[in-house]
């Protein structure tokens, strides 16, 4: 047997590690996305047993992730809990979809500012919601109320003992999860989140601490493939914007999980394509479920790395447990205090807000920076889709923008004609300086324009310089001398190809 998995203890003790990891997110993610804890779990256990045998990434585990928690949680109060599975089902069709055509490999080519701006934002309103979880409050609905609310809750909480303790109890969480990183290696065998609701769980049992703990309904319980009502909502154009938003961040968030992923072993790398047509695969098992969506988690991930998984088998294995730790033990989750899983989520939050990478930018490109806030600010004061579609639009303007750089030199020697030479992309972004700087020449000069450097010359542009000298040579002035970009037979032949 050790012949055919020589690598089967690894990926054993790997599996063991990356299941103590996933349990606490996974029902975390699952309470702070308004659904019963079980969902979490067979999201978690699909990504195992489903995904987690099929190609693409060999060593990523997927699950329920947190960067989907503010999605998840609108979807449900606008939708309602039966309807998620639809969109879930629908949109990994669409990932299935986006698979069989090679549409995956292009989800590299998203601006990293974009990403970077979505999972801030992200991390901010996460941050923001949990807190008022932590203190047993209920948040406000939109990701400024959050925040702006911030103030008054904390008022809120010091006039009741019961939101103080229940507040303690996910700062306590917090800061074991901080400080376990701190102790000898040997301790942190064991995840800081389990390690942290393990404590929170015995404290609060301990010193019957009035605070709230997890609803348990069982696994077979809270499983409800979407019915013909819940199919009936695909007639609103609103949900559609939904479903699109849950494939392509689900997706983004994936592939970009797997590139990062990738530089953490010197195993096969990922398969775009066949890593989209993984998760598809286990977005549509999850909606015929009725449970949350999946992405692959970058935490799992490279806990499964550090833990020196060599194979899939590791993930397949996690799932494993996952399936007998919510068939064997259920009523284990109903000991677990909310606050705890709201602190664990903060903490995941926070590490959502990309600080180095904000500081890094503004230095070296503050266009890419400007982006990235922007992002995560639309992402705080709209919702998530629209957010992001807000920074896809500022990257494409920026781009454009720097791809339309022309530069006009003039020269005039005093006698003879006024020499213009145009140099580098010459586009209708740039038009207007263009016309401006030729239209300042004298009238009565003749004008030689030069565009041999020009590496591209659109129709809007050619058709605005061919009126200006039009007009300029209308004056009485000699016609305008124009010199028009050569190409060579290299380019002609590398534009061919």
């Amino acid at each position: 047997m050790l012949s055919k998995f020589p690598y089967l203890r690894q990926d054993f003790l790997a599996s063991i590690v990356v299941f103590l990891v996933a349990v606490p997110l996974c029902v975390g993610v699952a309470v702070a996305s308004g659904v019963p804890a079980e969902l979490g779990l067979i999201t978690g256990i699909v990504g195992g047993l489903v995904t987690g045998l099929m190609r693409g990434s060999s060593l990523q585990v997927s699950g329920p992730a947190a960067g989907l928690t503010v999605l998840v949680f609108e979807a449900v109060s606008e939708f309602g809990v039966a309807t998620l599975g639809v969109i879930v089902l629908i949109a990994g069709l669409l990932q299935l979809a986006m698979g069989f055509l090679g549409i995956g490999r292009w989800f590299r080519a998203i601006s990293v500012s974009v990403v970077e701006g979505m999972l801030c934002g992200i991390g901010l309103v996460i941050i923001a919601g949990q807190v008022y979880a932590a203190a047993g409050l209920k948040a406000p609905e939109s990701g400024l109320d959050k925040i702006a609310g911030l103030p008054g809750m904390f008022a809120d909480t010091l006039g009741s003992t019961r939101a103080l303790m229940s507040l303690a109890i996910g700062a306590g969480t917090i800061a074991v999860i901080v400080l376990w990183k701190k102790l000898p290696k040997a301790v942190q065998t064991v995840p800081g989140a389990l390690a942290a609701v393990v404590l929170a769980t015995a404290a609060t049992l301990a010193f019957s601490l009035p605070v709230a703990t997890v609803q348990v309904e069982g696994l077979l319980g809270v499983i409800q493939p979407p019915g013909a009502e819940a199919f009936g909502e695909l007639a609103s154009p609103a949900i559609w914007g939904t479903i699109i938003a849950f494939a392509l961040i689900a997706s983004a968030e994936s592939l970009f999980s797997a590139a990062a992923v990738d530089r953490l072993h010197n195993g096969p790398r990922t398969e775009y394509n066949k890593e989209m047509i993984a998760q598809g695969a286990g977005n549509t098992l999850c909606g015929l479920l009725g449970a949350l969506p999946m992405t692959a988690v970058i935490v799992r991930s490279s806990a499964n790395v550090a833990a020196g998984a060599r194979t899939k088998a590791s993930r397949v294995l996690h799932g494993v447990w996952l399936l007998l730790f919510a068939a064997a033990m259920p009523w284990a989750l109903a000991l677990i205090p909310i606050p705890a899983l709201a602190g664990i989520l903060v903490h995941a939050g926070w590490k959502l807000i990309p600080f180095r990478q904000i500081t890094a930018l503004w230095r070296a490109h503050k266009g890419e920076a400007l982006i990235l806030v922007v992002t995560a600010v639309s992402i705080v004061a709209v919702n998530m889709f629209e957010g992001v579609l807000i920074g896809l639009a500022l990257s494409v303007v920026k781009t454009a923008w720097e791809a339309s750089h022309v530069r006009l030199d003039v020269i005039d020697k005093g006698a003879g004609p006024i020499q213009a030479y145009l140099s580098g992309n010459a586009t209708f972004l740039r038009l207007p300086k263009i016309l401006d700087s030729l239209e300042n020449l004298p009238q009565d000069r003749p004008v030689e324009l030069d565009l041999k450097g020009l590496h591209h010359l659109d129709h809007a542009c050619r058709t605005a310089l061919e009126s200006w000298a039009e007009r300029h040579s209308a004056t009485g002035t000699e016609p305008v001398k124009v010199m028009e970009p050569e190409e060579s037979p290299q380019s002609e032949k590398v534009a061919a190809v």
